[in-house]
């Protein structure tokens, strides 16, 4: 693999780290599938497909940007589109769709659920006085020894406590977050968002909150959107964990190891085990001192 990517590495402890920062989706990838997220962490290389409703999401996440910036709702669902139609084949994981007809079947399915997704969220859209929108910041944590990254979908104004902060984040959904699991992952993903905010802001940021939009109507005619709130004030003992999780996952990536893959992982598990396959990554990429 590639070791210039390594000039752009921290020492921790007078060791070399193959990344510059930590931010929720690469830690989490790490935790699930380490040679895939050595090829898209530390090498850089982003070429696995992503499925349609992560696309589908990130054009109702562009659609939503535009929207709290202050265009009409018309104009930010075009916007969407627009962005949609973008994204060429070879970056979508088409799965049994294989012939052009089959292909452009599924990129007219896609549209209709975007269009869809919007139009239940734009319906009832949540008003909130915003303060910034997809907010992106990189923040130095005391006890940490590499910065984390994240993006704040909105940044708003706290209606729970004056003065204070809030964060809300968007996620389009084939059906509502729940159980204790997907808590800890909101959780951990909060936190993130909490020191990225303050370091911008300089300000009390009191909630986390998630708004969920069902993408595929509801049979019974109940709500698409739902809420999922954290409070930090709630958040003590998961502001330890966080640090203890970040510290060993800093940790591993320091010490001389071999990239395994998990070919369980329903995202990239196959094209992590291609790689293992092909005997892409050896001893040798490990040799400057991870």
């Amino acid at each position: 693999m590639k070791k210039a990517n390594l000039k752009r590495s921290r020492k921790a402890s007078g060791k070399l780290l193959p990344i510059k920062h930590w931010s929720h989706s690469s830690l989490m990838a790490f935790l699930r599938n380490p040679l895939a997220w050595y090829k898209r962490y530390v090498e850089n290389i982003r070429d696995t497909p992503s499925n349609p409703s992560a696309i589908i999401g990130r054009a109702a996440h562009t659609a939503l940007q535009h929207f709290y910036g202050g265009i009409g709702k018309e104009g930010a669902v075009e916007l969407g589109l627009e962005y949609l139609r973008s994204v060429a084949d070879f970056e979508i994981n088409f799965g049994k769709a294989k012939s052009k007809r089959a292909r452009k079947a599924k990129r007219t399915q896609m549209e209709r659920d975007y269009l869809q997704a919007t139009s239940f969220y734009l319906a009832r859209a949540p008003k909130h006085k915003v303060l910034g929108v997809e907010v992106v910041a990189t923040a130095q944590v005391a006890g940490l020894p590499l910065p984390i990254k994240a993006v704040s979908d909105l940044v708003v104004e706290s209606r729970v406590q004056l003065g204070a902060i809030d964060i809300v984040d968007h996620k389009f959904v084939d059906s509502f977050s729940r159980g204790r699991g997907q808590k800890t992952l909101f959780v951990m993903q909060a936190i993130f968002n909490y020191y990225t905010v303050k370091q911008i802001y300089g300000r009390e940021i009191r909630r986390f909150i998630i708004q969920e939009c069902k993408k595929r109507k509801n049979a019974d005619g109940s709500s698409q959107m739902r809420r999922y709130i954290i409070d930090f004030n709630d958040c003590a003992g998961d502001f330890e964990v966080f640090h203890r999780l970040v510290n060993d996952a800093t940790s591993e990536i320091a010490r001389k190891r071999l990239y395994l893959p998990n070919p369980s992982d329903m995202f990239e598990g196959e094209n992590s085990f291609d790689i293992y396959r092909l005997g892409l990554v050896d001893e040798s990429s490990n040799d400057s001192g991870l």
